[in-house]
């Protein structure tokens, strides 16, 4: 009887230690998977400063809400940020500075803050602030007055005969500077006046010797500092 006793408490006791099913474990959650860039595509240039960036979708393996963050940097790495944008979707608008090198850079995360390393990283060139530049005007003869004939007495002692070439020029953007180039040769050369020395002259002058007896051309090219430039008409004078 005190066998049957003990057998049935040690099988009460065996069941309330090890009977029931064990518990289901927790799942491990894992990270969405790496964005990948899709525009503005790499290298792209000369784009509008107000990009609207977009991405391939990040998956998640327990179904999570996915959340990116996208980086924008002026260097390849990211420091500083110059902007960090958050986005449920896959795409996101951002207005950057006008002809800058920009950076760019997703990177995905879900509801319980587990995240994806970073996409790769595209570059882009946005369009800088375009300049309006106004050609200066013509340039407008002064002296030797069109087909004079220049005596020694004119300019220069008798022993020496020489010429100051002077003419007038303008730009209608006031702030621009302007030089020249003097092209200055006789009548063989007409056709084809070879520059003068010194190019690139600040002054509206320009002396020179001259030979008696001959038939002399000479034209100026106005150029201002933004590259536009003005090619003048053919003047000539003649020396007695």
């Amino acid at each position: 009887m005190r066998n049957l006793l003990y057998i049935a408490v040690l099988s009460i006791s065996l069941w309330s230690c090890g009977g029931g099913d064990d518990p289901a474990p927790t799942p491990v959650n894992t990270a969405p998977t790496v964005p990948s860039l899709t525009y503005p595509t790499n290298n792209l240039l000369c784009i509008d400063n107000v990009v609207n960036f977009q991405w391939n979708a990040s998956t998640d393996a327990e179904g999570g809400v996915i959340t990116y963050e996208i980086q924008v940097a002026k260097n390849t790495l990211f420091s500083p940020v110059s902007h960090t944008q958050t986005s449920t979707t896959t795409s996101k608008s951002i207005t950057l500075e006008k002809g800058i090198a920009y950076y760019w850079r997703v990177k995905a995360t879900d509801s319980k803050n587990a995240s994806s390393n970073y996409s790769s990283t595209f570059n882009l060139y946005t369009e800088g602030v375009g300049i309006t530049n106004h050609l200066p005007f013509s340039p407008v003869l002064v002296s030797p007055a069109l087909n004079k004939v220049v005596k020694p007495a004119d300019y220069s002692p008798i022993t020496q005969l020489n010429v100051i070439l002077e003419w007038t020029a303008s730009d209608v953007d006031t702030s621009d500077t302007l030089t020249y180039d003097v092209y200055f040769g006789t009548e063989t050369e007409k056709n084809n006046l070879p520059k003068v020395s010194l190019p690139n002259h600040s002054v509206k002058t320009y002396s020179t010797a001259l030979s008696a007896s001959t038939k002399y051309y000479w034209k100026v090219t106005v150029k201002d500092n933004y590259g536009g430039q003005t090619i003048g008409q053919v003047w000539s004078f003649t020396t007695d």
